[in-house]
């Protein structure tokens, strides 16, 4: 199954889920139009086709204690394929690396790092960041505010 393959039935139960994860059946299906029986079907279809990839809970990050973002562009010394593998496996064990990118033009990453302040910040690049497999260069930029995030994607009607 694709996305070009749902309904409009199908995209509200994924409207729905994506505002609210927690939804009960009987909440989606009263929300989408359907019994609970075959809402119940369709979802276990969505989930089954991996159109709707798991269910998570958003913490709060200032809450965390780690509210910063710094967005670091990094450099491998070597483009070759088991190069870019190594630093791709290092990468997920940096915990505060909360995403990791491929990327065209200057830089071969681009991460997104959370950290308390700027202190913090120092330490992660330097027994983290610096130490990743390959690393030649590292250009940092702390984000000054979040402008705008978000979690629910899109769905084109058809």
């Amino acid at each position: 199954m694709r996305i070009s393959d749902l309904d409009d039935i199908d995209r509200s139960i994924l409207v729905h889920l994506q505002r609210n994860g927690r939804l009960s059946n009987v909440q989606l299906a009263g929300l989408v139009g359907l019994s609970e029986s075959a809402c119940l079907r369709r979802v276990k279809l969505l989930e089954e086709s991996r159109i709707i990839d798991g269910y998570v809970m958003l913490m709060n990050q200032a809450a965390s204690g780690r509210p910063g973002s710094v967005f670091v562009q990094v450099t491998l010394d070597s483009q070759q394929q088991e190069h870019l593998a190594r630093f791709e496996e290092a990468v997920k064990d940096v915990p505060e690396v909360m995403e990791c990118y491929l990327m065209s033009g200057d830089a071969d990453y681009i991460i997104r790092v959370i950290v308390k302040d700027a202190t913090d910040y120092e330490h992660i690049h330097m027994e983290n960041l610096t130490r990743l497999p390959g690393v030649a260069r590292i250009r940092s930029a702390f984000a000054l505010r979040t402008v705008i995030k978000k979690t629910e994607i899109p769905l084109a009607r058809r």
